[in-house]
């Protein structure tokens, strides 16, 4: 059913500190089926990628690009593990799931330790179950949904901290070096909490009214992995060419740096990789839900 959604957004500035806090509304539906939330993310166009500039650039976030995306729906947090049981009791459709595979166990907690094929799994029985067509995002619309019309590494601005997201605030040494830093640009460190925690925890959404898009747990896209943006689609299509045994996470987690966390971040894993940090959140095209 359609509705309403309020938020609160929130900016820091380059040391991390608080600077703007604003309230806001946004159009959205509910999924009877496990109460998932979905937010009616906007056309437009956007600058896909990071700049050499920036901290943490790596050649696979390059080159740079304008894409233009259609209008969609995307669930405002990850799937729940509360969300991933009442899909998983319906009938199969092309594999099996397990009704409680996470390693962190908590109805408000998000599913993780779900391969790629269980995501598509999970949005084609939902799909079959309500007669809407429920999918993965593309790699290009997970990017602009995060962004929501920033160009900052992170919607929040210029840093990160772990009062408002969940990653590894901590600096790893391996053997004296430090190989990941629990800070971002002039950002402090933070806490390592080690594990998940509730979805929407933090109560700060990005200007689309979308939560936990930076940290708690890697989110997997349709999209087969490339290389690079050279051969990309400027459409925010999903991208079927590549190397389809890798797909693309998004969005950093509990478990690794800010760096890791970045809107423009982007990592690849085998389509059957579980993990205690990888779960997923559902698209749907704008025109199902009209």
């Amino acid at each position: 059913m359609k509705t309403t959604f309020s938020y609160t957004t929130l900016t820091v500035d380059a040391f991390g500190q608080p600077q703007t806090s604003e309230q806001s509304t946004a159009e959205g539906w509910i999924e009877p089926l496990g109460a998932i939330e979905l937010v009616a993310i906007p056309a437009g166009q956007f600058c896909m990628g990071a700049p050499k500039t920036e901290e943490g650039w790596h050649p696979t976030q390059s080159p740079q690009r304008q894409v233009t995306i259609a209008p969609f729906y995307l669930s405002r947090c990850p799937i729940s593990q509360a969300q991933w049981q009442a899909v998983a009791a319906l009938p199969t459709m092309n594999r099996s799931l397990q009704p409680q595979p996470s390693c962190f166990k908590g109805a408000d907690r998000p599913v993780e330790q779900v391969s790629w094929f269980d995501a598509v799994e999970f949005c084609d029985r939902l799909t079959a179950h309500t007669g809407r067509t429920y999918r993965l995002p593309s790699e290009a619309e997970w990017e602009y949904a995060c962004r929501a019309h920033t160009h900052t590494p992170f919607h929040f601005g210029e840093t990160l901290t772990t009062d408002i997201a969940n990653y590894s605030g901590v600096d790893w040494e391996y053997q004296g070096k430090i190989c990941t830093r629990g800070s971002y640009g002039a950002g402090p460190k933070g806490s390592d909490r080690r594990e998940t925690t509730s979805i929407g925890q933090f109560q700060v959404a990005n200007a689309f009214g979308l939560f936990d898009m930076h940290g708690l747990v890697r989110e997997w896209c349709q999209d087969c992995w490339q290389d690079s943006y050279l051969r990309a689609s400027d459409r925010g299509h999903t991208a079927v060419e590549g190397n389809c045994e890798l797909r693309i996470v998004r969005g950093g987690s509990w478990n690794t740096g800010p760096k890791a966390c970045r809107s423009a971040f982007r990592h690849r894993l085998p389509n059957d990789t579980c993990l205690y940090d990888v779960g997923f959140r559902v698209a749907c095209d704008a025109f199902l839900l009209s």
